[in-house]
């Protein structure tokens, strides 16, 4: 059955730690590859045209090529004529077809993020008259103006896109660049989507002079002490309040902003406690990590930071202690007002843990593994790769509920037991109270089943349908999902299946749904088919087909 560049729980594990722009699928050096010659036992043609899928129109010299999804080395590639035709000779098997052209989007026969559905010969299907469809590359382009109309030179735009990977709806960054001397930018190859976009940038003449604190300080003009605030479009000082960028294939939208100039804060940092060092301040973006905003800082005395050239705002405070781990935290800070000085004895105090893996049925863990904390919104807010002791090390972790996630380069694991002292808990949620240290066990099970079997609708192969596996008690067990595309014959894989309950389903185009939530799949999992996946090691075939349903 089909294979897939990435499977759904290792995307899962990884979110924060890759951003997953879908934009250049990993095929794309293979249609750079020269062209092999067919295989002599070749009796299939794959054929058809390439088309432009925003106008559907014929793409000349366009590169298409085919690879036998078995045998990675069996690839032929070639250059479309002006009338887009292709056709390849090809033995018995399954196949990806993929296209690209400069102004294009590379992508797959009907590519759905990192899913596409393969070519399968040798069924009785048709596989002469196939369709591929480029997208048109979209772009974002615009000016940054300062409140006199003048190019902000050298300003950082990032790029955040509305991302449905996950199964939730998430507002990720996928792009960053700078503006040139004329204070313009542009952004491209983009996906279709919905996007958004923020700039941070200095204002030129900007001086942050030493204050009175500071010995040898000087008199600057107070005009010069000035910031702009992140800002993102249209002119929004806050995320809350940016509005989305729709895309389609080819279009080219303009994202001008205007920034205006405030006074600058200056502000101090004053701990009495010899452990914390130096404070971090950090603003709000979106569903992701906060964007660092340091300021121009200068440690004054022991214990003692001055913090200047930052914007009015809500930020958060962390304090660091020894080996610059965070120690304290303090959310939703509203600085504006110059002078202000930050109290860190106040802060919620950080936790740390240091969790002993063992992975069931092994002797020793896998090259590469590492285990991941994720908080309530999803965010990883925490990483380690295992140590030599087999052990995983987290610090500055915020009081709370988290989820624990495995993962290693070619497996996934779920987490179904936490000891902790002489407590032993099944499911892989860990609390942790503020200030705490936790020593805890993690016992580790490995997927290894992998589920076969075939889409249809009205009782004929379905293909380009999205997959899923939906476990028992979906919500609390994300890692457990898994994702497939069915390919021309309605033909799918599930792969690393960990041993649990769970209903397979299939959704006409459900790729923008937010499918991991239970108030969303709960419908389709009605009609889905349950199965019962234990410790077996082979490859399970589904008796039935999964009949496909619309979406809603």
């Amino acid at each position: 059955m089909a294979r897939r560049s990435r499977t759904h729980g290792l995307a899962l594990a990884v979110w924060a730690i890759l951003v997953a722009t879908n934009l250049v699928p990993a095929f794309h050096a293979q249609v750079r590859k020269p062209p092999t010659k067919p295989n002599a036992a070749a009796s299939f043609k794959i054929a058809g045209t390439a088309v432009s899928a925003m106008t559907s129109e014929p793409m000349s010299r366009a590169q298409v090529s085919v690879t036998n999804t078995n045998d990675p080395k069996d690839t032929q590639s070639l250059v479309t004529g002006d009338d887009g035709r292709f056709q390849f000779q090809v033995s018995k098997g399954k196949y990806s077809l993929q296209g690209a052209k400069r102004g294009f989007v590379a992508s797959a026969y009907e590519q759905h993020e990192n899913f596409w559905t393969g070519i399968v010969t040798g069924a009785g299907l048709d596989t002469e008259n196939l369709i591929l469809r480029l997208p048109p590359a979209a772009a974002i382009t615009g000016k940054i103006l300062d409140d006199v109309g003048e190019p902000v030179r050298n300003a950082g735009v990032t790029i955040y896109r509305e991302d449905h990977s996950s199964g939730v709806s998430r507002i990720l960054a996928v792009s960053g660049v700078a503006t040139d001397d004329l204070g313009t930018y542009e952004v491209t190859p983009l996906n279709a989507g919905t996007y958004y976009a923020a700039v941070g940038a200095q204002p030129w003449y900007a001086v942050h002079p030493a204050s009175s604190l500071t010995a040898g300080s000087t008199s600057v003009d107070r005009a010069l002490d000035a910031a702009f605030p992140v800002t993102y479009f249209k002119d929004a000082t806050g995320p809350d309040d940016a509005v989305p960028i729709p895309l389609h294939p080819g279009d080219h939208v303009e994202a001008d902003f205007h920034l205006g100039a405030v006074p600058a804060l200056r502000l101090v940092f004053r701990s009495t406690d010899a452990k914390l060092t130096r404070p971090i301040l950090q603003q709000p973006s979106f569903d992701e990590a906060q964007i660092p905003q340091e300021g121009s800082m200068e440690q004054i005395s022991p214990g003692v930071y001055e913090i200047a050239g930052l914007a009015p705002g809500k930020y958060s405070l962390l304090t660091t202690g020894p080996n610059q781990r965070v120690a304290k935290t303090h959310a939703d800070i509203f600085l504006n007002t110059d002078g202000q000085e930050l109290d860190p004895s106040d802060g919620t105090a950080t936790a740390s843990v240091r969790a002993k893996v063992h992975l069931r049925g092994a002797d020793k863990l896998p090259v590469g593994l590492t285990v991941i904390l994720r908080d309530a919104k999803g965010t990883n807010a925490g990483t380690s790769a295992i140590d030599e002791k087999g052990e995983a090390d987290f610090a500055g972790l915020e009081p709370g509920d988290y989820e624990v996630v495995a993962f290693s380069p070619a497996k996934i694991y779920s987490v179904f037991r936490i000891t902790s002292g002489e407590q032993t808990q099944p499911g892989h949620s860990l609390t942790v109270a503020a200030g705490s240290s936790h020593s805890v066990s993690l016992d580790l099970i490995g997927g290894s089943v992998t589920i076969e079997g075939f889409a249809k609708k009205s009782g004929k192969a379905a293909s380009a349908a999205m997959v899923v596996l939906v476990p028992q008690n979906p919500e609390a067990n994300l890692e457990l999902f898994r994702r497939d595309q069915s390919d021309l014959d309605g033909s799918f894989a599930l792969r690393q299946i960990i041993p649990g309950t769970y209903t397979i389903l299939a959704i006409e185009d459900g790729w923008d749904l937010d499918w991991a939530k239970p108030a969303v799949i709960e419908h389709y999992r009605q009609h889905g088919q349950k199965v019962l996946i234990g410790d077996q090691k082979e490859t399970v075939r589904l008796p039935n087909p999964v009949e496909v349903q619309p979406k809603l």
